[in-house]
Order: C-alpha cells, then structure tokens, then sequence
C-alpha cells in the first residue's frame, strides 16, 4: 500500500459553497473505503441522498445538522454518527463559521443517489 500525502489531494467544489478533498478512494490504492472532508459554507451542506454502503460522518469544526430519515440530530465538533446503508440522509451548516466533516464510506467509490437528479452520482 502507498503512502498518500494527504495535502497534496486537490481541492474540488463539488456545489457551490462546498468543497471536497479526497483523501483515500479507489484511485489512491483503496479496496473497501473512501475517506473525503468537506467545507461547508453556512447553510450549505450535502442535499438527501443514500448509499449502498454504511457512513461515518464526523464533525470535524463547526456545527451540523445531520438528518436519517425523519430524525435530525445537531452534532458539534468532536461528535460523529453513523448512518446504516441504504438510508435517506444529508446534513447542513447550522453555524456562522466553515463547517468541517470527514466521511468515511464502506466503499473505495463515492455513489450515492440523490432526490435531486442533476447531482453527480459518483466519484
């Protein structure tokens, strides 16, 4: 396995207001999981969507509300959830600062599948 310099991944806006660092997938030598961060702008987040696969989605700076189906749960930084495979979710920035996360999906892959169909669906 490679040693991937993790500040050398490039910075992409994936929408407007949030930005996405890759920083272990399929293309840095990964067979089961994707670790990504994202800068959010207030307000700003990842719309509802699902994944085949479960999700750890950690807050790393600022605040979030993060929903599973019908439950919204604020979580703070230091805090993270788990979201079970196959379940509606998204989050937002429910603060005045960048909210920070690191997502870590049970795949090498980013899919997903979103409400809104204009969303790219895979990474």
């Amino acid at each position: 396995m490679p040693i991937i310099d993790q500040a050398t991944q490039p910075l992409e806006e994936w929408r407007p207001g949030v930005r996405t660092v890759m920083l272990v997938s399929a293309e840095t030598g990964a067979g089961q999981l994707c670790v990504f961060e994202q800068f959010c702008d207030p307000g700003l987040g990842a719309p509802t969507h699902l994944h085949a696969v479960e999700e750890v989605l950690s807050v790393v700076a600022g605040r979030a509300d993060v929903w599973i189906g019908a439950e919204t749960h604020a979580l703070t930084a230091g805090q993270c959830i788990v979201v079970p495979a196959g379940r509606l979710h998204g989050f937002r920035n429910s603060g005045e600062d960048e909210l920070h996360v690191r997502a870590t999906l049970a795949a090498p892959i980013f899919e997903a599948s979103y409400e809104d169909r204009n969303e790219i669906t895979r990474r």
